[in-house]
């Protein structure tokens, strides 16, 4: 009989295999989403039974990406402002928070409905959905933002707009660490752009460290 220890090397080894797997998938794919699964294999190093065994179709591939994504977007947002924060501050907080997240899973943008389906990328992207809302509301409230329409309405316009952002950095068209997306967010939600530019300033230097790191 085999002992356990001797098994502990090989799953270190499975779980290492799956998490370049994964990580060769963010990259592949967002440069090519036809990239096939044989082609991911051999760009991750593995053969192509290794990669099959983890992932036995490319529909188990994108829901293991998805469940990572939905992970890190809960794990960013546990750091998200305070909520004593005025309203300003809070969105762009939370959208150069995000804008890593969705730099690091933008592949998904141009595969999620098609693949994953809307009601799976809806679940994913619940939580963010309403932390917008709720500060969308705070600051309406607060008079920070015109209540020009309703904050549901609101958030998802918002979203559109970020979701197009990323799909632009996604061509090439254009590069951010999350400091335009943040200020365009602020304009977008009716904050003056001078006021805009000195809030995302301001929050940029303590949201730093905060961010998902790229690979």
């Amino acid at each position: 009989m085999t002992k356990p220890v001797a098994r502990e090397p090989q799953r270190r080894n499975a779980r290492s295999n799956r998490a370049r797997i994964l990580a060769t998938a963010r990259r592949e794919l967002g440069r090519n989403p036809d990239t096939t699964l044989e082609e991911l294999a051999r760009a991750a190093g593995v053969v192509r039974r290794t990669l099959f065994g983890h992932f036995p179709g490319r529909a188990a591939l994108l829901e293991a990406l998805a469940e990572e994504a939905s992970e890190v977007l809960r794990g960013a947002m546990a750091d998200a402002a305070e909520p004593g924060e005025p309203a300003d501050r809070a969105l762009a907080h939370f959208v150069l928070l995000m804008w890593p997240v969705g730099d690091r899973y933008r592949m998904l943008l141009a595969l999620a409905r098609h693949d994953l389906g809307v009601e799976r990328v809806a679940e994913i992207l619940a939580p963010a959905r309403a932390e917008v809302t709720a500060i969308l509301e705070r600051g309406g409230r607060d008079g920070v933002f015109p209540a020009h329409l309703p904050p549901a309405v609101l958030s998802a316009g918002l979203e559109a707009m970020i979701v197009a952002l990323l799909e632009q950095v996604n061509t090439g068209a254009l590069e951010d660490d999350g400091t335009r997306a943040a200020v365009a967010m602020l304009i977008a939600a009716g904050v003056p752009e001078r006021r805009a530019r000195a809030v995302v300033g301001g929050v940029r230097p303590a949201v730093t460290a905060e961010s998902v790191p790229s690979e």
